[in-house]
């Protein structure tokens, strides 16, 4: 189970934000979140705020979630009132584990109590195994544009040592089969560096996702949290833990491989054709504004954030009672603002402006191949491939 989330503030029990807050709402773009955190099984490397039926214990109801979700939406309406909804991102645990009409009648409560743009994007995640041809047309009829499948490996080795549950095939068939439904975008996630994991599976992953035929691919390094099934198991020596060495090479067939098949990089772990980059991931990446609706969600208005009681059990009581599902909050100083800024715009194929960062750590990245000297000299810092492999460390140094 997830850890505690950090105390902070407490949150006005109506929800409330600071009057400076709420000035210009989604000046900068304004995007909705929707947790949604059951799971038919738990994978071993997961440390989302996820329950399966046996964790949830009987304690909170699928076929009521989305009544829940609209409680929230009720209360957000009276807090902010932005000038529309640009982005709509419905993440897990697994989404669609609730029907294609519940997550369409959560889609339909932010378009009537916000708006949603005319040409909102509109995400969900899913699980290749929850997905069928006439669920995915159910979803594109309900509003939703763009899908993402958690695919990891086209390995069933990999796949059993990550403890998922569909086969290697199924991911690249969802992916078709949501392209039939009629969806502008389809993305595939990529884990690499899993233990037994070889550098011909990955290619024969890469090679998968291609002739897939998606316009967008996100791939990241295993990462190994504390109280996860994988952590455990590697603690008692039946797992090898990840290696850098590895990992990088990895990162490095991956840009070659979607380099050469027409995709650009546009953040460190995301490749896209021109156009499919995804716009609700932008928004959080260049600051903008945000309402996390769901148990654990974390939002983000003005300089102000907050996140919900994890529990879904604890969440559908706070909002039954009339009382802002809020845990905690902190409000940003300007200082904080600026660190987050420049470690996720850093990240992207836009960089960020040389004069936001440490201009002497920057010269030093640019001399050690780190930063794209066009870009330098027309007072940008973008990462080289290189500088993409030590992004952390680059970020580290720049902070000015």
């Amino acid at each position: 189970m997830a850890g505690a989330l950090p105390d902070g503030e407490p949150v006005p029990v109506d929800g409330s934000l600071p009057d400076e807050a709420t000035r210009d709402v989604g000046g900068n773009g304004f995007a909705v979140y929707v947790h949604v955190p059951f799971c038919a099984s738990r994978c071993g490397y997961c440390d989302f705020n996820t329950y399966t039926a046996t964790e949830l214990g009987g304690g909170a109801s699928r076929d009521e979630y989305a009544a829940t979700v609209l409680r929230e939406l009720d209360l957000a309406a009276k807090v902010i009132q932005p000038r529309r909804v640009d982005t709509v991102f419905v993440g897990g645990g697994t989404p669609t584990l609730l029907s294609a009409r519940d997550l369409g009648t959560i889609l339909e409560g932010v378009d009537r109590t916000w708006g949603l743009a005319a040409d909102a994007e509109v995400t969900t995640e899913a699980n290749p195994e929850s997905v069928s041809p006439g669920y995915l047309r159910e979803l594109r009829s309900a509003g939703f544009t763009r899908i993402s499948l958690g695919m990891q490996s086209s390995a069933e080795h990999v796949l059993r040592v990550l403890d998922r549950k569909h086969t290697a095939g199924r991911a690249p068939q969802a992916a078709q089969e949501a392209r039939e439904a009629g969806f502008e975008h389809v993305n595939l996630d990529l884990i690499y560096g899993t233990p037994g994991e070889t550098a011909e599976d990955f290619e024969r992953s890469l090679r998968t996702v291609i002739d897939a035929g998606v316009d967008h691919v996100s791939a990241y390094a295993l990462i190994v949290e504390d109280g996860t099934r994988m952590a455990v198991r590697m603690r008692r020596g039946e797992l090898p833990y990840p290696e850098d060495d590895v990992a990088a090479d990895r990162y490095l067939a991956a840009e070659q491989a979607l380099a050469a098949a027409g995709f650009q990089w546009y953040e460190v772990s995301n490749w896209a054709r021109q156009g499919a980059e995804c716009r609700h991931n932008l928004l959080y990446w260049t600051g903008a504004d945000w309402w996390g609706l769901g148990p654990g969600a974390h939002s983000h208005v003005g300089g102000v954030r907050w996140w919900n009681v994890k529990h879904p059990s604890a969440y559908a009581q706070r909002l039954a009672d009339g009382v802002s599902p809020g845990h905690g909050r902190e409000l940003l100083t300007a200082e904080d603002r600026h660190v987050e800024d420049v470690m996720l715009r850093v990240r992207l194929r836009d960089g960020i402006a040389l004069a936001r960062v440490d201009a002497a750590a920057a010269a030093r990245a640019l001399a050690d191949g780190l930063l794209e000297p066009e870009a330098y000299q027309a007072g940008r810092l973008v990462l080289t491939l290189q500088g993409r492999l030590l992004a952390d460390a680059v970020i580290r140094d720049v902070i000015a």
